[in-house]
C-alpha cells in the first residue's frame, strides 16, 4: 500500500438527500429515475433519485416561513436528530427542482402547476438561478407566496457510504407524491436521460445489467415494489417512522480491489473488516 495513499477514516462524510417521486401509471405505481452523466467525477452512468448534498444555505431560520407548521424541531424530531432536521427536508425539495424541474409547494391552498408555459419558463429561470447560487430558494418562495410541502415527505430508509470510499455521503432517503401539473426532466448537463418506471422493471433492468444502480437504490426499488398505487406507497412511507441507519461493507480483493457489497443482512457481513485505506475501484 502506497504510504500516500487515503485514509479511509479522513474521508469525510457529507449529508445528503434523495427523493422518490411517486405516481400512479397504466399498470401500476411508478418512480422517477435519471442517469447521471457518463463524465461524472462520481457515480456515473448510474440510475439515481434526484437528490444530492445538503449545503449550508439549507440550514437556518429563513426556512421557518415558508415551510407551513414544520419547524427545525418538529422535522428533527421525525428525522431522529437532535437539530438541523429542516434542512434535510429543504435540500430535499431543493435537489427536486433544481435536478429534475419540479417544485414540492403550494401557492395558497393549491399544489403548484407549470402547464402555463409563461409561468413554467419563470420558473425554469429561477430553478437554474439557485442552482448557480443567484438565488435563495425562500427568497423565491417569498416572492412567489409559496409553502414548501415539506409535511408530504416521508423517511423511509437511512444509508451511509461504506468506510473506504473516494466519497461518502450520509443519505436519507424520501418518498412524495409527483405534482400532477408539473413534469420532472432531466436537465442534460448532470444527468442525461430520465424516465418513469415501474420499480419491478427497474430492478429487471438492474438485473440484466442495462441499468446501473449502486446498493441503496436497489434497496428502495425492493422496497416500493410491493405497493400497486401510489396511494398504498405513500400511506405506509408516512408510517415508517425512523429507520435504522444501514452500514454497507466493502468487499476487497487481495489487491485491495473493489469486488462487491454487502449488506448488514447478506451472510459474511460481520465477517469483514473495514478497510484502513481508499479502496481502488477497477476499471
Amino acid at each position: 500500500m502506497s504510504s500516500e495513499a487515503a485514509r479511509a477514516d479522513s474521508v469525510p462524510v457529507s449529508p445528503a438527500a434523495t427523493v422518490m417521486l411517486l405516481r400512479d401509471g397504466d399498470t401500476g405505481v411508478e418512480v422517477f429515475m435519471m442517469q447521471r452523466t457518463l463524465n461524472a467525477t462520481f457515480a456515473r452512468g448510474q440510475y439515481v433519485f434526484p437528490g444530492g448534498k445538503v449545503d449550508d444555505a439549507d440550514h437556518g431560520e429563513v426556512f421557518e416561513p415558508v415551510c407551513g407548521e414544520v419547524d427545525d424541531a418538529s422535522a428533527s424530531a421525525r428525522l431522529g436528530i437532535e437539530q438541523g432536521g429542516l434542512a434535510w427536508l429543504v435540500a430535499a425539495v431543493r435537489e427536486v427542482f433544481e435536478e429534475a424541474g419540479v417544485l414540492l409547494a403550494n401557492r395558497g391552498d393549491d399544489l403548484v402547476s407549470l402547464d402555463d408555459p409563461i409561468v413554467a419558463d419563470r420558473y425554469n429561470d429561477a430553478r437554474h438561478a439557485i442552482h448557480e447560487g443567484r438565488l435563495g430558494l425562500a427568497e423565491f418562495c417569498r416572492d412567489e407566496g409559496l409553502t414548501l410541502l415539506v409535511d408530504r415527505i416521508h423517511l423511509v430508509d437511512h444509508w451511509v457510504t461504506p468506510m473506504g470510499e473516494r466519497r461518502r455521503f450520509d443519505t436519507r432517503f424520501f418518498v412524495t407524491a409527483a405534482p400532477p401539473a408539473q413534469h420532472p426532466l432531466h436537465d442534460d448537463k448532470e444527468t442525461i436521460a430520465s424516465r418513469w418506471v415501474r420499480p419491478d422493471d427497474a430492478l429487471a433492468g438492474w438485473r440484466a445489467g442495462e441499468l446501473q444502480m449502486f446498493p441503496p437504490t436497489v434497496a428502495s426499488l425492493e422496497w416500493l415494489s410491493q405497493f400497486d398505487t401510489l396511494q398504498a406507497a405513500v400511506a405506509a412511507a408516512a408510517s415508517v417512522g425512523i429507520p435504522p441507519v444501514v452500514l454497507p461493507r466493502l468487499v476487497v480483493d487481495s489487491r485491495g480491489m473493489l469486488v462487491g457489497v454487502k449488506r448488514p443482512s447478506d451472510e459474511g457481513y460481520d465477517d469483514i473488516s473495514e478497510p484502513e485505506f481508499v479502496v481502488g475501484n477497477p476499471r
